[in-house]
């Protein structure tokens, strides 16, 4: 068990963002055993359930309007996803408004975590991921990033996991491989516009894993990775 410090006291929040299929949810998941090994209290806040709003409206939306598939799409059951990958000017104006709506919903789930008896929040996806689906190399667009950024917290650890779009889609089969390629580029774009956000580049999982883990132990105490000796020793390697 951990003895916490007053500096530790209050939550430290964490991101995953990244495009469908890179791998989210397995090392969302491997660090939260991680932390909770330690005795640490970790709480999860997944985007889509606990902060996006009028998320049915969104749906049916994609699936009637534009005559898209529902659910999430596996390597057995592909689905042909018709929402984000829809490019128009009148969406980008529809996103323009439901981004703000859903900064607003962020900034108050994100408020409300920092007041929790939680040591480490992690969020499954952050406004990040709805902000590189806009057109980034526009002059309007990033004004509109920067402002609603300034609506919401920084995370205090941010990660972007970046992949191999033909591999994610093998994964994940939602979406068509172009809009992947696009998507990757925009996030990448977006890091770089942001700042702050830390870039995993693609490899095996287990060398992701031992990433994210031990920027954790960097980021989320003062003391660094002689706070955790046990978990730094239980990390993975990246010959493992």
């Amino acid at each position: 068990m951990i003895q916490k410090t007053t500096a530790s006291r209050a939550p430290k929040l964490v991101s995953f963002s990244g495009i469908d299929g890179a791998g989210k949810s397995t090392q969302i998941e491997t660090l939260r055993v991680r932390l909770s090994e330690l005795g640490l209290r970790v709480s999860l806040v997944t985007f889509w359930d606990d902060v996006a709003r009028l998320t049915r409206i969104r749906e049916t939306t994609g699936h009637t309007l534009f005559k898209g598939d529902k659910g999430v799409g596996t390597p057995t059951m592909p689905v042909n996803r018709r929402d984000k990958n829809v490019r128009s000017w009148y969406m980008t104006a529809v996103r323009f408004g439901l981004y703000f709506v859903d900064a607003i919903s962020l900034r108050i789930v994100a408020t409300k975590a920092l007041r929790s008896d939680a040591d480490v929040v992690i969020f499954d996806r952050y406004l990040y991921d709805e902000l590189a689906n806009l057109s980034l190399r526009n002059g309007i667009p990033r004004l509109y990033v920067r402002l609603l950024l300034m609506l919401v917290p920084q995370p205090d650890v941010s990660y972007l996991l970046d992949a191999d779009p033909v591999q994610a889609r093998a994964r994940k089969p939602e979406y068509p491989l172009e809009f992947l390629h696009s998507s990757r580029a925009s996030y990448l774009a977006l890091s770089e516009l942001v700042g702050g956000i830390t870039v995993i580049a693609p490899q095996p999982v287990q060398d992701v894993g031992r990433q994210v883990l031990q920027l954790a132990l960097t980021k989320l105490s003062p003391d660094g990775p002689e706070l955790f000796p046990t978990f730094a020793h239980t990390a993975p390697s990246a010959s493992e």
